[in-house]
């Protein structure tokens, strides 16, 4: 549920974004269709984006995103039912321009069954020095409300901080470098020590049963959780209009999570109107504090997780990508538009997780196969400038 759609939301948004002049963005309409296959889940439905300038210093833009979840992922397999879904979020935002700074507000709120959230953004970014520099600050605020389709009384209140800095130069006329840093905070509201806000409420834990077997019981989190995250990015413009890009990344939490990204992208433009991109990334993450695949007994400790996104796990994407400029005067109405359909592979090898599924049968507590998980993420758009 909330994890798979963070994820897709975080697949959705893995491309490289640099600071730029002060300038308005263009005015366009972007319609999409999302789709991600994998481990038991598919995760589909349509986002409309339409951005308009008001004069020469305001722009606003209004966003409607759809998820239609379907799952059988191996949580739910081993433990639970097969469930669907929809969540659906809508955004606001605009932009002010004066001089060299853009002063930017947004606003977002999605709702699920059971998952309701609400994200106030603020942001400025300034360019110095002939715009060839350009230093941003951001701030998020949420609030979240997560229930439980099994208990209609079961409700924990979520806050969530975000802070944000970014930083970027031209470096040559072939080069522009940027580096961000993000620190992220996440607290539960009001609850007891034996409640929890920041997991999945329908997941559990197992521990052993002293009969060879093991048995489940409910996860349970700290009520804080605080994260940092620095960013290097680069692209390099080749002589034959193509480029190269490059990012680094390196995340930690107050859970014991450590996590490193690297990613490399080449765009190639074909005649006027083609634009190819090939992706190839890597991510490798350490487990959290409170982790593990296997409890030796009930309450075996204060904090009890079997998230397998909180296991240590490794990871490789390769992305194809493709877009066609219409020819102008194809589509009236339109100064120009583009289609766009992009296709990600993931390949995840997780190293403390285990099938649960198998037969006890076959396989002893703790012995079951490693879990690993392929993936595919369809993007499928349509851009129209105005």
């Amino acid at each position: 549920m909330v994890v798979i759609n963070r994820l897709l939301l975080l697949v959705l948004t893995l491309a490289s974004s640099f600071l730029q002049a002060a300038v308005l963005p263009d005015e366009r309409i972007d319609v999409l269709y999302h789709g991600y296959d994998g481990g038991g889940a598919e995760i589909n439905g349509p986002s409309i984006l339409v951005r308009k300038n008001l004069g020469a210093s305001v722009s606003v833009a209004a966003n409607y995103y759809v998820d239609m979840v379907s799952s059988a992922s191996i949580d739910v397999q081993a433990t639970a039912s097969p469930y669907s879904e929809e969540r659906k979020e809508n955004g606001i935002s605009g932009q002010y321009l004066i001089d060299r700074s853009t002063i930017s507000l947004g606003y977002t709120s999605s709702k699920e069954n059971d998952y309701d959230a609400s994200t106030y953004t603020f942001g400025i970014d300034q360019s110095f020095f002939g715009d060839l520099t350009t230093l941003g600050f951001g701030v998020s605020f949420g609030e979240d409300v997560v229930g439980q389709n099994t208990d209609p009384t079961y409700e924990r209140n979520l806050e969530r901080r975000k802070y944000s800095v970014n930083a970027s130069q031209i470096v040559t006329k072939n080069l522009l470098a940027s580096f961000s840093f993000d620190s992220v905070s996440d607290q539960c509201l009001d609850l007891t020590q034996d409640e929890s806000c920041l997991n999945n409420p329908y997941r559990s834990v197992r521990y052993l049963s002293g009969t060879g077997g093991y048995l489940y019981q409910s996860e349970l989190y700290p009520h804080t959780r605080n994260s940092d995250a620095f960013g290097l990015r680069a692209i390099y413009y080749l002589p034959y209009r193509a480029s190269i890009r490059a990012e680094v990344r390196q995340f930690s939490d107050s859970w014991g999570i450590d996590a490193d990204n690297f990613e490399l992208r080449y765009l190639h433009p074909y005649r006027e109107q083609w634009l190819f991109e090939v992706k190839y990334r890597m991510y490798k993450q350490t487990g959290a504090d409170f982790y593990s695949d296997l409890f030796p007994y009930r309450d075996a400790q204060n904090f009890l997780a079997r998230d397998k996104e909180l296991s240590p796990f490794s990871s490789t994407t390769i992305g194809l990508g493709v877009t066609y400029k219409v020819p102008a005067g194809v589509i009236p109405w339109f100064e120009k538009s583009t289609v766009n359909l992009n296709w990600d592979k993931f390949d995840i090898d997780y190293d403390d997780f285990r099938d649960a599924r198998v037969s006890p049968t076959d396989y002893a507590a703790g012995e079951e196969p490693l879990y690993s998980l392929q993936a595919d993420v369809i993007r499928f758009y349509l851009s129209f400038w105005f």
